[in-house]
C-alpha cells in the first residue's frame, strides 16, 4: 500500500480531468467520425447526427444539473478542482466552439460530398427554382397548413410554452395598418416529416429541403391580416432533469408521471437561433423565454441536426453506407432442443450484436410456456416499445407462473415508456416493483425457477446491457446463460433482496452494488498491486463506458506505480490522466468509437496466472457504484472466459477505431504506418459469421452421415 505521502499526492486536483469536458472530448472524438474521410458518406452524416442528439441529452441533464448548483449557491469543487460556475464558465464556449466545428464539417465537407454523390440539400427556400416554388407552396397548403397553428402575442394572449426541443419559427409581424411590430411564433409540426423532397431537373439528381423552409416561406399565409417583417428558426432547450423526493412521495409512479409533465416546463437553459436572426426578433425572444446572451447559440446552418439521421436512412444509396450487418446465431444452441437443457449441460456466452439477442427473448418466452417453469424474475430498466420479452412476462402470468419484474421508473428519458410497461403488466397478473427509494436499479438479471426430476432447477441470464432487443442491434454487449447452483441462489437474493429489503450475510459469487460491488473492484485492483510489489506479473484490463470514481481512480494510480500494467478501453467519461511519468506510466486508456455503441463492462485480472474475468452492468462512476443496484458476476466457463478475453484482445489490437489518451488529455488516432489495419468491430463481424457459417456446415454433415452411422450401428 502507499504510504499517507504517496495517497496525498494521488489526490491532488491535477491529476484528474473534469467530467463535464471529459465528456466533451467523447463528443469530440464522434464528431472525428465524421469529419473522417475514409468512411462513407452517408455514416458520416449518421455520426454527425448523433453528436446533436448526445448534446442535447448534455445540456437538458449535466449542464442543466449545473445550473441548478449555481442557483442553489452550491459552490463545492469536483475531483478537479471546479465549482459548477467555473465549469459551466468552460463548457460554454468550449460547447459554442464544438457547434461551430459540427456546422464546419456539414456545410464545407458534407453538403458539397451528397452533392457529388448524388443528393443535394437545398439550404435556404430562396435557392429554390420555380417549379420547385410552385411545387414546395403547395406542398404547403394541402399537407403542412392544415397542421400548423400559428400564436400571435398581445395583451390578451400570452407568449405561449415552448416545448422542449422542439423546432420553431419566430417572426415579427405588422397590421397592415399599424407600425406597432408583435411577435409570433409557429411549431414545425414533429408529426410530418422534416425532410421534403422536391422535383429537380438535375439528371440523376435528388433534391430536398427541410421542412421549415417550407413554413418560413409560405408564413405569409398564416398571417392574412398581417406583414410578415421577418421570421427565422429557433430552438430551445429545458432542464429536464426530474427531482423527485422519494421519501415525500405517497406513489413513486404519480410523482414520476407529474414531474414527466413538469419537464415541458423546465428552465430554458438553451436557446438555438440562425446566425442571421434579425436582432428585434432574437432580443423579444430571449425576454419571453428568460435567456440570458451567455445560453444563446448563433448557428450557421439548420438547426438541430439530429434530422441527419433520417437523412441517413434515405433509400437508394447503399453505395454510400457500411453493407447492413444481420446478428448471427449462437453455434453452441440448437432450437430444436429445450434452451434450459443446453444451459444445464454448459454456461452460454452471448456477445451481441455480432450475434443475435434472440437466446434472451426464447429465454423468457420458453418458460413463459413450459410447464414445468415455477417463476420468472426479472428487472428492466429500458425496453423497446414492443418488447417480446415483455409481451412474454405478460404470457408468463396470464398461464398461472409466479412473475415478478422490477421496473426501474427512474431510467432517465424512458420514464413514460417504464411506466406504460408497468401498467400493462401489472394487469396481466406480474408482481411489478416500481425500483428502490433513492437507488435506481441499473442490474440486467433474469431467473427462471423450474421443476425437474431431480428437485428445484434455477437458470438465470446475466448481462451488461438492457433488455432492448431494438438496441440490442446498435449496443455492443455481453452475458451468460448459466444453470449455475450458486448463481443461482445468488439470484434468488438478489430478488428477494430487491422486493423484500432483505440483505444476505454474504454471497457466493456476485458483487452487488451498492453496498458489496466496489469494494470488490478495490480489492481485485489492490490483490494485483501487491503481486507487482513482489515481482509477479501483474496486469488489468478494464472495458467499460466511464470512469470517474475517485477511490477506483487513486487504486489504480497505486496499481500503476506498482508495476501492474494498467489497459482500459473506456468509450465515454474518463476522469484519470494516463501516461503521466510518476503517476499513471503504466496505464494506457483508449476510446473506441465505431458503427457499433460500444456498452460491454468486462474486467480482467491476471491473479498470479489464475486469470479471472468479470463481467456487469455498471461503469466505474460514483452514481453506479453508490447509488444504484449493479452487479458484476464472474465468467468461470472455460469457453465463455476465453470468448471474454478475446474481446479484450481484439480491441486492445485495434488500430483504425482507437482513439488513444494522452497525458494532455487529449485523445489521438494511433499512426497507422507499419501497423496492420485492424478494426475490431470489423473483426467481431467477420468471426461471428464464419463460426455460424462452420457451424451451419458442420451440422450439414450430420444430418449427411448420422442415417448412415445409425443403419451400420444396427447391422
Amino acid at each position: 500500500m502507499a504510504d499517507k505521502k504517496g495517497n496525498k499526492e494521488l489526490k491532488k486536483t491535477s491529476n484528474y480531468v473534469n467530467r463535464e469536458l471529459s465528456w466533451l472530448e467523447f463528443n469530440y472524438r464522434i464528431l472525428g467520425e465524421a469529419k473522417d474521410k475514409t468512411i462513407r458518406p452517408f455514416e458520416r452524416i449518421k455520426f454527425l447526427g448523433i453528436t446533436a442528439s448526445n448534446l442535447d441529452e448534455f445540456f437538458m441533464v449535466r449542464v442543466a444539473s449545473l445550473m441548478d448548483m449555481v442557483h442553489a449557491g452550491y459552490n463545492k469543487p469536483d475531483i478537479a478542482d471546479m465549482t459548477p460556475a467555473q465549469q459551466l464558465e468552460e463548457i460554454i464556449p468550449m460547447t459554442k466552439a464544438f457547434m461551430n466545428s459540427q456546422y464546419t464539417t456539414y456545410n464545407r465537407s458534407l453538403l458539397p460530398l451528397l452533392e457529388k454523390n448524388g443528393l443535394h440539400v437545398i439550404t435556404h427556400h430562396e435557392d429554390l427554382t420555380e417549379e420547385q416554388q410552385n411545387y414546395v407552396d403547395d406542398f404547403f397548403d394541402k399537407d403542412v397548413y392544415p397542421v400548423l397553428t400559428p400564436m400571435a402575442v398581445d395583451a390578451s394572449r400570452p407568449f405561449p410554452l415552448i416545448r422542449n426541443k422542439s423546432l420553431n419559427i419566430g417572426a415579427l409581424i405588422r397590421k397592415k395598418d399599424s407600425n406597432e411590430v408583435e411577435i409570433a411564433t409557429v411549431q414545425v409540426p414533429s408529426v410530418l416529416p422534416r425532410i421534403v423532397h422536391v422535383p429537380s431537373n438535375q439528371e440523376g439528381m435528388e433534391e430536398v429541403i427541410l421542412l421549415e423552409q417550407v413554413i418560413e416561406k409560405n408564413i405569409s399565409k398564416l398571417f392574412l391580416n398581417y406583414e410578415v417583417t421577418c421570421a427565422h428558426p429557433y430552438r430551445i432547450m429545458r432542464n429536464a432533469d426530474l427531482t423527485i423526493d422519494e421519501d415525500e412521495a405517497a406513489d413513486l409512479l404519480k410523482e414520476i408521471e407529474k414531474q414527466i409533465k413538469q419537464r415541458q416546463w423546465g428552465e430554458v437553459i438553451r436557446l438555438e437561433v440562425e446566425e442571421s436572426i434579425d436582432k428585434a426578433l432574437l432580443k423579444e425572444l430571449s425576454q419571453q423565454l428568460h435567456v440570458d446572451k451567455t445560453n444563446i447559440f448563433p448557428i450557421n446552418g439548420p438547426l438541430d441536426l439530429t434530422f441527419l439521421s433520417k437523412l441517413s436512412g434515405l433509400s437508394g444509396y447503399d453505395h454510400l453506407k457500411n453493407p447492413k450487418y444481420t446478428p448471427q446465431p449462437i453455434p453452441e444452441l440448437n432450437h430444436d432442443e429445450s434452451i434450459f437443457e443446453q444451459i444445464k449441460r454448459k454456461d452460454i456466452f452471448l456477445h451481441h450484436p455480432y450475434q443475435t439477442f434472440d437466446p434472451v427473448v426464447q429465454f423468457i418466452s420458453q418458460a413463459a410456456v413450459d410447464p414445468n417453469v415455477l417463476a420468472i424474475k426479472q428487472t428492466l430498466y429500458r425496453v423497446s416499445s414492443n418488447s417480446p420479452i415483455v409481451a412474454a412476462l405478460a404470457l408468463a402470468a396470464e398461464n398461472g407462473k409466479q412473475v415478478t419484474v422490477l421496473v426501474e421508473l427512474k431510467a432517465r428519458f424512458d420514464e413514460e415508456n417504464n411506466i406504460n410497461w408497468a401498467k400493462k403488466l401489472e394487469k396481466t397478473g406480474c408482481h411489478v416493483i416500481y425500483g428502490l427509494v433513492g437507488l435506481k436499479t441499473h442490474s440486467k438479471i433474469s431467473l427462471v425457477v423450474r421443476r425437474e426430476e431431480d428437485g428445484i432447477k434455477r437458470y438465470v441470464h446475466l448481462g451488461t446491457g438492457n433488455y432492448n432487443d431494438v438496441t440490442a442491434r446498435i449496443y455492443t454487449d455481453t452475458g451468460i446463460l448459466t444453470a449455475s447452483d450458486s448463481i443461482g441462489e445468488d439470484a434468488t437474493a438478489v430478488f428477494n433482496m430487491l422486493s423484500g429489503y432483505s440483505e444476505p450475510a454474504s454471497w457466493n459469487k456476485l458483487a452487488v452494488a451498492p453496498i458489496w460491488l466496489k469494494n470488490t473492484v478495490l480489492d481485485l485492483i489492490r490483490r494485483e498491486a501487491e503481486n507487482a510489489k513482489v515481482g509477479k506479473p501483474a496486469h488489468i484490463i478494464a472495458k467499460m463506458n466511464s470512469l470517474c470514481d475517485p477511490a477506483v481512480m487513486e487504486a489504480l494510480y497505486e496499481a500503476s506505480n506498482a508495476g501492474v500494467k494498467i489497459d482500459l478501453i473506456i468509450r465515454g467519461i474518463c476522469c484519470l490522466r494516463a501516461g503521466v511519468p510518476g503517476l499513471s506510466e503504466n496505464i494506457t486508456v483508449r476510446s473506441i468509437v465505431g458503427d457499433f455503441l460500444e456498452h460491454a463492462r468486462i474486467l480482467y485480472c491476471y491473479n498470479d496466472g489464475f486469470e479471472e474475468i468479470y463481467m456487469g452492468s455498471a461503469d466505474w462512476m460514483p452514481r453506479n457504484l453508490d447509488k444504484r443496484v449493479e452487479i458484476m458476476f464472474p465468467v468461470e466457463d472455460k469457453d465463455a472466459k476465453a470468448q471474454a478475453k478475446h474481446i479484450l484482445d481484439v480491441q486492445l489490437a485495434d488500430t483504425l477505431k482507437a482513439y488513444i489518451l494522452q497525458p494532455d488529455g487529449t485523445y489521438e488516432k494511433l499512426d497507422l504506418r507499419g501497423k496492420e489495419k485492424i478494426s475490431a468491430q470489423e473483426t467481431f463481424c467477420r468471426e461471428a459469421v464464419e463460426r455460424a457459417k462452420k457451424e451451419k456446415e458442420s451440422n450439414q454433415e450430420k444430418r449427411v452421415f448420422e442415417p448412415i452411422t445409425n443403419t451400420l450401428s444396427k447391422n
